[in-house]
């Protein structure tokens, strides 16, 4: 499902986006990379340069993916964008009349690294649903998101 506005990006209302320990993995792959690129100058120059090459091209693609979520809410619904590159870009959500309930995984790291797990629920499918996990405020967009519906309802209009 998608908004009604077809545009790269999104015009709605921001809510949250990827928290720090989203990037953690990034940060393990980085220190591999470093091991390998010891082991790469044992080997030759020209190895050592290709596996940097490499090794920072994935990293950055990955930290550029990891920045591109973004969950935010219109008057359509709540909606994900995500993607850098033209193929993968896009949004994907669910309307308010076909919205369940917002909530999101309470744990003892969840509080204690601020890194929520958020789902935002379809009436009808599961496969329409809106799963996010390490999510910078994420308690807070599902306070939010459940607000905003229960006004929706109480107004009477989803139709």
């Amino acid at each position: 499902m998608e908004p009604n506005n077809q545009q790269d990006n999104p015009t709605g209302t921001p809510l949250c986006g990827k928290a720090w320990t989203a990037y953690v993995g990034c940060l393990l792959a980085a220190v591999i990379l470093v091991f390998l690129l010891r082991l790469a100058f044992n080997y030759s120059e020209a190895a050592a340069a290709g596996v940097l090459a490499a090794g920072t091209l994935l990293i950055g693609y990955r930290v550029l993916m990891l920045r591109s979520v973004q969950l935010y809410y219109d008057d359509v619904g709540v909606w994900l964008y995500s993607g850098i590159l033209p193929w993968s870009k896009g949004v994907r959500g669910v309307k308010w009349r076909d919205m369940d309930e917002a909530v999101y995984v309470q744990s003892f790291g969840s509080w204690l690294l601020r890194s929520w797990t958020i789902r935002v629920g379809h009436r009808f499918t599961k496969a329409s649903e809106i799963t996010l996990t390490s999510m910078a405020r994420g308690r807070e967009a599902v306070a939010v998101i459940n607000q905003h519906h229960q006004r929706l309802i109480g107004e009477d209009r989803l139709a």
